[in-house]
């Protein structure tokens, strides 16, 4: 009766396990679709990036929805951060209490692929709002030089540091429609990089701790390339081991000629140990090369 209570109480336990990591899985593709999304809104934000720099008054319409856009961004990405910390608080907090278990580590190899794939998708937005305020400025430097103002990259930078627009009129001769034209893009491209700024201020903070994160994770990451790499030597090796017990039983049998003495169960015994050691590897190298996918 005890034996039977015991076994109730594991079958108890292997089942909240199990919907425990079900529940696990579902959160890890919940958070990969909303990575995913983003990833989708970065090509989109390219695109009106272009759509804006093609046009020298851009429609309100294209800057309303670049803005809908980086908004959208801000918000998915605050989600997934959140929800990345959550898992890592957890995985810490069993951690804490020396707990190991092949579902811990399952669960510290995806949130380690999901959270460089969530820091590749914010460090390509970055790159896109860097790109595009180089583009802007350079729009600028290119309209002050039409309006006879000629400035060096350090006396532009110093310019577009400051909110007021009009840095950009002092000693310019509005003596011209070319002129007027010419400030008013450098109005509206000062505008856009007023706007980039504050976005990208907003999500430093964010970017530098997910960065950080990930660049600890890397240790671990190598550890886990390292035991798949000597798994799969040591599958090859094992599998050359049971090819010379298949060898060593084939010639066994002939000696034999058909007897089922000692000499044959051992041949057949070298067989089997020969492919009890490729099995688990074979499993083991599935698990590590698949878990650090």
């Amino acid at each position: 009766k005890r034996i039977k209570t015991h076994q109730n109480k594991e079958e108890v336990a292997v089942g909240m396990e199990k919907g425990f990591m079900d529940e696990f899985f579902e959160q890890v593709e919940e958070i990969r679709g909303f990575i995913d999304s983003l990833s989708e809104k970065v090509e989109e934000v390219k695109r009106k990036h272009s759509a804006i720099l093609a046009a020298p008054n851009p429609d309100e319409k294209t800057k309303a929805e670049l803005e809908d856009l980086m908004t959208d961004i801000k918000k998915l990405a605050n989600k997934v951060r959140s929800k990345l910390k959550s898992i890592q608080q957890t995985i810490e907090q069993e951690e804490g209490q020396n707990r190991s278990s092949a579902d811990l580590r399952i669960r510290k190899t995806q949130h380690s692929t999901l959270s460089r794939k969530f820091v590749e998708v914010m460090s390509e937005y970055n790159a896109t709002q860097s790109s595009y305020r180089e583009r802007c400025k350079g729009r600028i430097q290119r309209q002050l030089e039409i309006t006879g103002r000629n400035t060096t990259n350090e006396e532009l930078e110093s310019m577009l540091e400051s909110d007021n627009p009009a840095i950009f009129t002092s000693g310019i001769i509005m003596d011209s429609n070319i002129t007027q034209q010419a400030m008013n893009e450098i109005e509206t491209r000062h505008t856009e990089i007023i706007k980039l700024e504050n976005s990208i201020r907003e999500l430093h903070d964010m970017f530098m701790d997910m960065a950080m994160l990930v660049e600890s994770q890397g240790e671990m990451i190598d550890r886990i390339e390292y035991n798949v790499e000597h798994a799969v030597d040591y599958v090859e090796r094992a599998v050359s081991d049971t090819k010379k017990a298949v060898k060593y039983q084939s010639k066994a049998r002939r000696v034999s000629q058909g007897r089922t003495g000692p000499t044959c169960m051992t041949s057949i015994c070298s067989v089997i140990f020969g492919l009890s050691c490729v099995v688990p590897v074979l499993v083991l190298c599935f698990c590590l090369c698949w878990f650090s996918e």
